[in-house]
């Protein structure tokens, strides 16, 4: 099976050698995406929840690009720049995105540069 790259300008544009996302048969696997604007390419929010809500609409451009949603996710990892102070806020914008049941979930404490979360998902496209 060829591996093909998901792209959409609704979302961030890479910041280096990497993709938006890529599939391969019906497993779309995202990149670690962060809070930036896809247009003007800035963070936007000043708190965790505000960042958060960014994150999860950029990943959900990439989802749907490639064909999933976020009902199709299978396996998250979050990254936190401060899990302690933000997990609790984090949570609560992260799950008004998602339906149960949740998918599985690593989270991790960061050093991340200029943002305060970045996650990246896996889903099995059902289309």
């Amino acid at each position: 099976m060829p591996l093909i790259e998901v792209r959409t300008p609704e979302a961030p544009s890479p910041g280096g050698a990497y993709s938006q996302g890529v599939r391969i048969g019906r497993i779309l696997c995202t990149a670690g995406l962060g809070p930036h604007d896809p247009v003007t390419k800035r963070v936007v929010g000043e708190d965790v929840a505000a960042q958060t809500a960014q994150v999860m609409k950029n990943l959900d451009a990439v989802l749907r690009a490639g064909g999933a949603s976020f009902a199709d996710v299978i396996k998250t990892t979050v990254h936190l720049q401060d899990v302690e102070r933000d997990f609790a806020a984090f949570n609560r914008v992260y799950e008004s995105f998602l339906t149960p049941p949740y998918p599985v979930r690593t989270t991790v404490g960061s050093r991340l540069l200029g943002i305060l979360v970045e996650i990246d998902m896996m889903a099995v496209v059902t289309q």
